[in-house]
């Protein structure tokens, strides 16, 4: 009997040190899923000027975004060239429903003014994809956008007053124009005189940035560092 006690000590042992190495591992996978799991979502809804349009994808400045979050948060760019209101609005509550964003950057309407369409209807349909948003617990960031000028200073007017509405309306967070000190820059702009090129991206995502961190340090993420 004595001499079984050392080999039933040492059995003991054992299994506490491979219960210790079960939970320490346990400990360390639940806080990497809790991690992953506690990651913000940030979505992304645009047209071209957010789909990178003429210019390679990684250049844009939703790429660029994620790029400066360094995975402090997952950005999901469903941005479409080409896309309207009308199109975004019915697109985006089955995105909410996959992707369960905690911010929406809504960048839509370019289209609608190039076409012409009523604002009051860019506007309800921006409206639409407002609370469907919020009510999916969201917050919402508004991008504003310019149309041309020859399109008359009543048609720009009505246009540009939209995004300002909205934002009071639903107390949002506003960019008034997406490429402030951009669009009238040959040499920041394609040849279409529209879109923005790549050396212009680095600064739409300026435009963006300070709108957007106040919500990002709501959400426990560190952006000073993550600043060039």
């Amino acid at each position: 009997m004595k001499r079984g006690i050392p080999v039933a000590k040492r059995e003991l042992r054992g299994m506490v040190t491979a219960w210790l190495v079960l939970l320490i591992l346990a400990a360390c996978f639940n806080t990497s899923t809790v991690w992953a799991q506690a990651r913000p979502t940030l979505l992304v809804m645009g047209d071209s000027l957010s789909a990178a349009y003429g210019i390679e994808q990684t250049q844009g400045w939703v790429t660029l975004l994620a790029e400066r979050l360094d995975e402090q948060a997952k950005v999901v760019n469903a941005s479409i060239s080409g896309e309207t209101t009308i199109g975004g609005a019915q697109r985006l509550p089955a995105l909410v429903g996959q992707y369960d964003p905690d911010i929406v950057l809504l960048e839509l309407g370019g289209n609608d003014g190039l076409r012409g369409l009523p604002p009051g209807r860019m506007r309800a349909n921006l409206a639409e994809m407002i609370e469907t948003s919020q009510q999916a617990g969201a917050k919402v960031i508004l991008l504003g956008i310019d149309i041309p000028p020859n399109y008359g200073q009543a048609y720009r007017d009505a246009f540009t007053t939209v995004f300002h509405d909205l934002a009071v309306s639903y107390e949002l967070t506003l960019v008034p124009f997406l490429l402030e000190n951009i669009a009238l820059k040959r040499q920041l702009m394609q040849s279409d005189g529209i879109h923005p090129t790549a050396a212009a991206q680095p600064a739409i995502l300026d435009n963006v940035w300070p709108a957007l961190e106040p919500y990002l340090k709501q959400q426990g993420i560190e952006t000073a560092l993550n600043q060039e």
